[in-house]
């Protein structure tokens, strides 16, 4: 299938950009009725229901369909990213930018001196971290 001039095809190899790609061709003025219809009100049922199925999948040790619906869950992530990046609320970069940020900061025994013995510590400390950033989020208000 061609779109742009260029063939997208089911059974080639994808990676990362090309499946950003494949998201703003859906929600393009030439793309997917449905898909361009959606909001982030319409795909809270869509996220809840695939998170759902993540946990099924694991609860029952399936790694095929585990995989599946964590693609699924990319999916909602990337098409939610795509809605907010057309109202010019943020882009998949800023919410890579965000939690590559986060991770960072909530891992200071990883990404800096602090020092922990068992993964308890880790946990303590990363709630800690979180502690500490509602705190100043709301000094900030």
């Amino acid at each position: 299938m061609k779109h742009n001039g260029k063939e997208y095809i089911e059974k080639a190899p994808h990676d990362f950009a090309e499946l950003r790609e494949i998201i703003t061709v859906l929600r393009s003025e030439n793309g997917c009725k449905w898909d361009r219809a959606q909001t982030h009100e319409t795909m809270k049922k869509c996220l809840m229901d695939e998170s759902e199925e993540v946990l099924q999948a694991i609860d029952n040790k399936d790694d095929e369909n585990l995989c599946e619906e964590l693609g699924d869950v990319l999916l909602q992530v990337l098409m939610n990213s795509e809605i907010a990046a057309e109202r010019g609320a943020f882009t998949l970069d800023d919410v890579i930018q965000t939690v590559s940020e986060k991770m960072i900061r909530r891992h200071p025994h990883v990404f800096g001196d602090a020092v922990v013995h068992t993964p308890e510590e880790s946990l303590a400390l990363w709630k800690e971290v979180k502690r500490k950033e509602k705190e100043q989020k709301n000094t900030e208000k």
